[in-house]
């Protein structure tokens, strides 16, 4: 099969990792493959945000998980109030990523550019998850002015990163298949 199709196939959200720092090179190589990301008029509007540092992992995860309680949404409620989740599974490595807020399609050029690390962290054996619930601290004005962006952009996903803690990845689950359509 394939090499990159596989990869496709085969990439999991890893939610347990091992506690050792990743290497320098892998999340060079990582951010390396997100600036590759196609993007609307090639504006590239993305900016990353690499922390290590765990106590503001930790906190960042606090904080919005506190947020995340008082929605409205149950499911999302019941997260932020589950003493045991931390939002990013306790990795050692988290990336924000952002988009320049006047660029033309910065949602989407973010999702892409975070699709590739996702797909280079498991070519490298890493484990990532794609942290969406992250956009609850991302509303809190003093919590972002913590990630030192430049001026102008706009944080929308954390993607958590480190070594999986798992003696065999998860299964896949089963895919929709009446999702198509062809016209001819």
């Amino acid at each position: 099969m394939n090499e990159v199709i596989n990869a496709i196939k085969t990439r999991r959200s890893i939610r347990r990792f091992k506690p050792e720092q990743i290497k320098d090179e892998e999340i060079e190589a990582i951010i390396e493959a997100a600036i590759h990301a196609p993007s609307g008029h090639n504006e590239q509007p993305w900016h990353f945000t690499v922390i290590q540092n765990k106590e503001l992992i930790d906190h960042f995860s606090l904080a919005a998980k506190k947020a995340m309680a008082e929605s409205e949404v149950p499911w999302i409620a019941a997260m932020g109030k589950n003493e045991k989740l931390h939002l990013f599974y306790n990795a050692p490595t988290v990336i924000v990523v952002s988009g320049k807020k006047d660029s033309y399609s910065p949602l989407i050029d973010c999702s892409a550019a975070t699709q590739n690390m996702l797909l280079a962290a498991h070519s490298l054996g890493l484990g990532a998850c794609w942290i969406g619930l992250i956009n609850f601290l991302f509303s809190m004005e003093e919590e972002v002015k913590k990630l030192s962006l430049p001026e102008g952009y706009e944080p929308y996903f954390a993607v958590a990163l480190g070594y999986p803690d798992l003696e065999k990845p998860p299964r896949p689950i089963e895919r929709k298949k009446d999702v198509v359509n062809y016209i001819k």
